[in-house]
């Protein structure tokens, strides 16, 4: 038996009045952050950052490459399986 009268449909919170509330608290990670950042604060970050240049002496494969070796492997592949489809024995 619900208490004070009122029903379980008048004690829901609706989405609408959680929205328009004046106060919002912040989430524990916005509150982790801003206790961490209050004593240390965060340094700058450049927004795109150094590329790393790694180099072993050779240098990185270039992009064409890279599509001949793909492109090499579905051609051996389809050759591959018209080879076994025409040697099947029907």
């Amino acid at each position: 038996m619900p208490e004070h009268g009122q029903d379980g449909q008048e004690r829901e919170f609706d989405l609408g009045w959680a929205d328009s509330a004046e106060h919002k608290e912040p989430s524990a990670r916005a509150r982790m952050l801003a206790a961490r950042w209050k004593h240390n604060p965060p340094g700058p970050v450049p927004f795109r950052p150094e590329p790393d240049h790694r180099s072993s002496g050779r240098g990185s494969r270039s992009s064409w490459v890279s599509t001949a070796v793909v492109l090499g492997c579905v051609a051996a592949v389809i050759v591959l399986l018209g080879y076994i489809n025409f040697r099947a024995p029907y």
